[in-house]
């Protein structure tokens, strides 16, 4: 099947990979990064369980819009960092002493979070459109964690920053991103009923990425030095 689709478009076997490896990796760092529940995904959900469906797409629509913009221009970044080996160095370091504080924190230190929960009121679409915008803009977390996620995949040779790859990448984070919050709308049901076990958790589920991030973050750095 690949075969054929590399003849039928004219593409050599090196192109099919260089379209591939940058949708799927935009993919898989954007589920990695929004799956865990936070303000974005669990207010979609509860959107949807308050208002219907339509609502909660419209949410999900403004929120991926300015996901989009915040990856694009991360990578962009990343790319100014990438022409610096001494900067790249100096940022996985940055990085394993920033994931390894909060995985410390987050495992030991961090209070439980409490159960908050408020009762949404019905709203226009177009509102519940800026409201998602608005929510993703005030949330900075993906643009440190994009910035990382290209340079450690380009160290590796499985990203370049081209400006075709930049797009696939981002397109696979739009992808990545619409299922997760798909998946948390359509399942609301089932996580609502989970959701005392979700939040008095919440701290060892998130201490739990940062410190996989960290290790592997750290092995990086070692094979670097050694």
């Amino acid at each position: 099947m690949l075969n054929l689709f590399q003849v039928a478009l004219g593409i050599p076997p090196s192109g099919v990979r260089g379209l591939i490896t940058p949708l799927f990796f935009g993919f898989l760092s954007a589920v990695i990064g929004i799956i865990p529940p936070g303000l974005i995904n669990m207010t979609a959900a509860k959107v949807n369980h308050k208002e219907g469906k339509r609502n909660a797409l419209w949410f999900v629509f403004g929120a991926i819009l300015v996901i989009c913009f915040q990856v694009f221009f991360s990578i962009l970044f990343a790319k100014i960092i990438h022409r610096r080996p001494d900067l790249v160095t100096l940022l996985r370091e940055v990085g394993f002493g920033i994931f390894a504080t909060l995985t410390v924190y987050f495992f030991w230190l961090a209070k439980k979070p409490k159960d908050k929960t408020k009762k949404l009121v019905s709203k226009s679409v177009t509102k519940r459109f800026f409201l998602g915008m608005l929510l993703s803009a005030l949330n900075f977390f993906p643009i440190p964690y994009y910035v990382f996620v290209s340079i450690s995949l380009a160290s590796y040779h499985l990203f370049s920053f081209d400006m075709t790859s930049i797009l696939i990448f981002v397109n696979g984070v739009v992808i990545g991103s619409f299922l997760v919050f798909y998946f948390y709308i359509s399942f609301f049901n089932n996580i609502e009923s989970k959701r005392d076990f979700i939040m008095k958790n919440m701290n060892t589920i998130i201490g739990c990425i940062t410190g996989l991030i960290s290790i592997i973050t750290l092995i990086n750095i070692i094979e670097y030095y050694w």
